[in-house]
């Protein structure tokens, strides 16, 4: 009996092996076909040259520009708003401050005050001590955790350059290149592509983190050429000028293959692309 036992169980668990096999083959019930262990949402790669509009002033005007893409604010945008904007087939881009703390802001008593800096030249604002992860990486979190809960497709994070600036902090590249690759990967996690904001000195360092760069001014300064790594890598620039003419900067964006326009200061609905 003894021996009966053991070849009947050897049978069992064969039928089982066999069935399991099957199943993870067919890709129904347990195994591979479980969503724990689908594969990553493929994110969006915006190629060079792409059109695109950018309103941070207010709730966006959907029929400003006929574009594939548009870049609007995070907080003062609904996810019926990005709907809309997908339903018109656009892509849409979330723009979040990373760099400075902001009183107009919802979650403004989320920040310590020990996180608080100098003034950064705007109204309401000041920088970031981007040295203490350990607390801003939490609110950063939450802050991309709405952007992919509103259904936006890519992250615009602001003011990732403050170790150049005077913040009231003693910050290195070193502490820039640390957090930006943290703000890449919290983007990244939640399935959002993300763009590097000008902070041109460390693009070597960062062009293979980031999906895309946002740029002001480069015409300006004569800076355009050092964005060409995003291009060479099939990312796209997209770039503003405020003060500059387009017949000025259009030409060379062309031939760097920028995604470049025209704006006003107060990034409303306006502009005058290439």
């Amino acid at each position: 009996m003894h021996g009966a036992r053991t070849w009947a169980t050897l049978l069992i668990v064969l039928a089982v092996s066999v069935t399991t096999v099957l199943t993870g083959c067919s890709g129904t019930g347990g195994g591979r076909g479980t969503s724990s262990d689908a594969p990553r949402q493929r994110l969006w790669q915006p190629r060079p040259g792409l059109a695109w509009q950018w309103q941070l002033d207010g709730k966006v005007d959907a029929d400003s520009a006929d574009v594939p893409v548009y870049d609007i604010d995070g907080f003062e945008n609904t996810a019926a708003d990005v709907a809309r904007l997908h339903r018109a087939g656009r892509k849409v881009i979330c723009y979040i401050n990373v760099g400075a703390w902001e009183d107009y802001r919802p979650d403004k008593d989320a920040f310590p005050r020990s996180v608080l800096g100098g003034p950064n030249g705007w109204q309401g604002e000041r920088w970031l001590d981007i040295r203490r992860i350990s607390l801003l990486r939490p609110i950063m979190e939450r802050r991309f955790d709405m952007c992919g809960k509103k259904g936006f497709d890519a992250v615009e994070p602001d003011l990732v350059e403050g170790y150049a600036d005077d913040t009231g902090f003693p910050l290195t590249a070193r502490d820039q290149l640390t957090y930006n690759r943290m703000i890449a990967d919290i983007a990244h996690d939640r399935g959002l592509a993300v763009g590097l904001k000008n902070d041109l000195p460390q693009i070597p360092q960062l062009v293979h983190a980031f999906d895309f760069a946002v740029n002001e001014q480069c015409a300006q300064y004569h800076e355009c050429a050092r964005l060409t790594p995003f291009v060479k890598g099939g990312k796209a620039v997209f770039h503003v000028e405020y003060t500059e003419p387009t017949h000025r900067f259009c030409p060379e964006s062309r031939r760097l293959g920028l995604s470049s326009m025209r704006k006003g200061w107060e990034l409303g609905a306006w502009r005058r692309a290439c």
